[in-house]
């Protein structure tokens, strides 16, 4: 059966549970929480970034959030709690999908950073190029 990508972001939105703005600001900064920004590079200077986030593309996030790969992302931890955000909380879905897929059982869809933004949430700078 062919599926279009409205089909595929819908099952994702379905099967990852969400996170309110509200409910992230009550756990950010705990050491159990990463926060995942999975738009690409470009994006990040337009809006910022929400404090203590990392910034990993979506098409990257599989490889940095698999142990066994070279590419691993030491912050990335099946025993965490993984909010994901992006320009519009397609590709957190996703991300967010894939994640459940790889074994991470505490996964959260934030969805956008407009989101964000409107409820008034921090936005801090990108450290991008580092």
């Amino acid at each position: 059966m062919i599926k279009s990508v409205v089909e595929i972001v819908g099952n994702a939105k379905k099967a990852v549970p969400t996170i309110s703005p509200a409910g992230l600001m009550e756990v950010l900064g705990q050491s159990n929480v990463v926060v995942v920004d999975v738009r690409d590079e470009p994006e990040l200077a337009s809006t910022g970034i929400i404090p203590g986030a990392i910034n990993i593309s979506r098409g990257m996030l599989e490889f940095r959030a698999d142990p066994t790969t070279p590419m691993h992302h030491k912050d990335l931890a099946r025993d965490k709690m993984i909010v994901l955000y992006c320009g519009s909380g397609g590709r957190s879905a996703l991300g967010g999908k894939a994640l459940m897929d790889m074994g991470y059982g505490d996964v959260r869809n934030l969805g956008s950073i407009k989101d964000w933004i409107d409820a008034d949430g921090e936005i801090e700078a990108p450290d991008i190029g580092s």
